[in-house]
């Protein structure tokens, strides 16, 4: 097996569910993958000994990226009243949530990069070593930097719900 094929089919499920996590849109998960495969095809090489936290890593910024841009898309939107209104049986309770995860997506976009990867690849089912790896620190700094960005996430999530 190529060695970029058995790269793919070693991380893609994980990369797609860094994504995932981030983005809770499991077709747009799966186009950051792509991108961040195709990424780092045309750069690395496949049996680099970086490549599955350098994967891991990209994926979380790659999907940070994305809901800042839809953050941006949907107040552009909102402006010009062209968003969509979600159709449930419960429409109270679906523009509840729909408030809250828009609010922690939000305010996830503000937090300093490093605090937001570290939760992206944390909640996107990586170990702490993992974690450690992708972001290329010791394994003993992962649960205080993930202690400070939930701290940082809770008070930017309080700060936009303030407003």
């Amino acid at each position: 097996m190529d060695p970029f094929e058995r790269l793919f089919k070693d991380e893609y499920s994980r990369v797609v569910a860094i994504a995932n996590r981030v983005l809770a849109d499991r077709q747009e998960a799966e186009d950051v993958a792509q991108e961040v495969f195709v990424d780092f095809h045309r750069l690395h090489r496949a049996d680099a000994p970086y490549a599955a936290p350098w994967l891991h890593r990209a994926a979380a910024n790659t999907a940070l990226n994305a809901v800042r841009s839809r953050t941006r898309r949907a107040r552009r939107e909102a402006n010009y009243g062209a968003l969509e209104v979600p159709r449930s049986a419960d429409p109270a309770e679906v523009a509840e949530v729909t408030e809250q995860r828009l609010l922690v997506r939000a305010a996830l976009t503000r937090l300093p990069r490093k605090g937001a990867t570290v939760l992206a690849l944390r909640y996107g089912g990586l170990s702490y070593a993992e974690v450690a790896s992708a972001l290329g620190v010791n394994i003993g700094q992962i649960g205080t930097l993930l202690r400070r960005a939930e701290a940082a996430l809770r008070r930017e999530v309080e700060r936009g719900t303030s407003r």
